[in-house]
């Protein structure tokens, strides 16, 4: 019986901790947002690679026609948007089979997803996007 078991039966109210029996698992916690960075850096990269190709953009493009209904009114828009959801969907199930039993420091992960979300606004930043894309 634990601690919080003990003082609960004479009537003590504590504040949930868990028990040495019970390990914290965070991976889950980190897959998330870290997909979600890469689904970012990805749509970003798309982006300049569509703006600086146009054999990569009528690509891009294509994607989307496959199962967009209307994606020809939109251009490339509708395939950046697809490739995207991919990566981000994708390495969410990869990451969260591979960290769903591990113990991560929060901190330092919250750290690579915020270099990330960095990365892709850079990208996307339009001094830094018209100089890679080459306008």
């Amino acid at each position: 019986m634990s601690a919080t078991a003990v003082e609960r039966d004479r009537g003590v109210e504590v504040a949930w901790s868990p028990s040495p029996e019970q390990p914290r698992e965070s991976g889950p916690a980190v897959a998330a947002p870290l997909a979600a960075a890469l689904g970012m850096i990805t749509l970003a990269v798309v982006n300049l690679g569509t703006a600086a190709s146009k054999a990569f953009n009528e690509w891009v493009h294509g994607i989307g026609k496959l199962w967009m209904p209307g994606a020809e009114g939109i251009g490339p828009y509708s395939g950046k948007q697809t490739l995207s959801l991919l990566v981000w969907i994708g390495t969410w199930i990869v990451l969260h089979g591979a960290l769903r039993n591990r113990d991560l420091n929060l901190g330092r992960w919250l750290i690579v997803f915020l270099v990330g979300i960095g990365i892709a606004t850079t990208l996307l930043w339009p001094p830094v996007f018209e100089y890679l894309a080459g306008h």
